[in-house]
């Protein structure tokens, strides 16, 4: 019996459609096994780094301190160097301001970092030269507060006003220079990642009040709360003042016109205190209220 063998240039000839498709398939494989990516696992965590040819790296984050005591050394000026601007120079000096401070800062850059930018601003505007360098001194211990989309937000902020000063040319030992482009280089750094609105949206809630030392932190709840707590106050202390206002002066016996003199005294200051007080409560409560309306129409989404 014979057997045949059939040789691949053989097949080759009979299926040439075939053979074609085995070499590209062969190709194929042959180079999908050369181009696998290598995945590299670094020594402190689990998940692998994808090679740089995938560009799936994303740069690293530059640390926000260093960059925020450059931008504070470069803003402590020489004294009374504001209020020596010429009017033109004051001009794009209050753009800058405004640029570094308008619309929702609070929201976009937190509450700690968006004060420190309204009272820089207003520092600008009205050219204190000392207010503007305590403040900027103060820029360092924001680095805590500036994370996620508020760094981001504070760095366009600083671009926005680094083009204002960048504006003003040479002036003086190039102070303004140099706050330009510091401003400039370091926006650009804080403000690679982009401004999300979740983020934003968040820290909208965390509005605080603040007195002294103290915080509170602000609410609807809570600013309703504190205002039907000062109707009940302010409607004790009427109710109270309406008490000794009703009391007839020959109720009681005094042993002389001193002591009469000195009731009626008693009286008319516990008057004084009751409706002062009844008038001060009344109207907390009513800002109060005001101001629950204005956190929730803000809370609510556009």
């Amino acid at each position: 019996m014979a057997t045949v063998v059939l040789r691949r240039p053989l097949l080759a000839a009979f299926h040439p459609a075939a053979a074609s498709s085995f070499r590209s398939s062969r190709f194929h494989l042959r180079r999908c096994r050369y181009l696998l990516p290598v995945l590299a696992v670094s020594s402190d965590s689990s998940k692998p780094l994808t090679s740089s040819s995938t560009g799936g790296d994303s740069p690293e984050e530059e640390p926000v301190l260093p960059l925020l005591q450059e931008l504070a050394d470069c803003l402590v000026l020489p004294p009374k160097f504001l209020s020596q601007l010429p009017s033109d120079l004051r001009l794009d000096l209050n753009d800058a301001s405004f640029d570094l401070s308008n619309g929702p800062v609070l929201d976009e850059c937190g509450q700690e970092v968006g004060d420190l930018l309204l009272n820089l601003s207003r520092a600008w505007e009205i050219a204190d030269t000392s207010t503007s360098n305590s403040l900027a001194k103060k820029l360092p211990s924001m680095e805590p507060y500036l994370t996620g989309s508020a760094k981001s937000a504070f760095g366009k902020r600083l671009l926005s006003a680094g083009r204002r000063f960048q504006a003003m040319g040479q002036y003086g030992k190039g102070e303004l220079k140099k706050i330009a482009e510091t401003m400039t280089k370091n926006g650009k750094l804080l403000s690679k990642r982009p401004i999300i609105q979740s983020e934003v949206d968040a820290m909208k809630l965390k509005r605080k009040l603040k007195f002294g030392e103290l915080e509170f932190e602000l609410t609807t709840a809570k600013a309703n709360i504190g205002a039907a707590v000062g109707l009940v106050f302010g409607f004790l202390s009427w109710q109270l003042a309406r008490g000794v206002q009703n009391i007839p002066d020959n109720s009681m016996q005094y042993a002389n016109d001193n002591a009469l003199q000195l009731a009626q005294s008693l009286k008319v200051t516990l008057l004084v205190l009751g409706y002062t007080s009844t008038a001060l409560s009344v109207s907390a409560s009513l800002a109060l209220l005001f101001l629950a309306q204005q956190v929730n129409s803000d809370d609510k989404p556009e």
